[in-house]
Formats: structure tokens, sequence, C-alpha cells
């Protein structure tokens, strides 16, 4: 579980942007995963985190990626309204 505040802020915008590509059409895991490594291998670039760091997000990262109810369109349930009570 990730701590520190950098990189939880990255793991949210990597996340969300999987979980925007996913809603755009791209569904195939490759797909998705050359998100990630464009996104780590800009990282390593930066010198922004340490490489221990990004090690770290992205073990989170893949995990995210590979557990397929993140990428499920939710379930609604249709409201309807509660019978009358009838008196007897």
């Amino acid at each position: 579980m990730l701590q520190d505040p950098k990189l939880i802020r990255h793991y949210q915008a990597v996340t969300d942007a999987l979980v925007d590509t996913w809603r755009r059409g791209y569904q195939r895991t490759d797909e998705l995963r050359l998100l990630v490594d464009g996104y780590l291998l800009a990282l390593r670039g930066t010198g922004l985190l340490e490489p221990f760091e990004i090690y770290r997000l992205e073990d989170d990262v893949n995990r995210f990626l590979y557990d397929p109810s993140n990428f499920s369109e939710p379930e609604f349930e249709l409201e309807t309204e509660p019978e009358p009570l009838r008196g007897y």
C-alpha cells in the first residue's frame, strides 16, 4: 500500500487515465499496459522519484490493471415504487 503523498498522486493519475482509456474503447490489457509503460518511462526520465518508488508504484498499478473489477460497468438497479398497503 502506498503511503507517500507524491506516490499516491501518481497512482491516482495513472489509474484514472487507465479507466478513462478503457471507457473510450481501448479495453485490451496490452493496450492499457502501453499507457502504464509510457507513464512509468516518463517518470524515470524526469528523476522526480527514486527507482525504488517507481517500482512500488508499478507494482500497485499492475495490481489495479489486472483486477477485472476495476474495469467493469456498474450495474444499476431500477428503482420501483413500493406497492401501497392495502387495508383489509
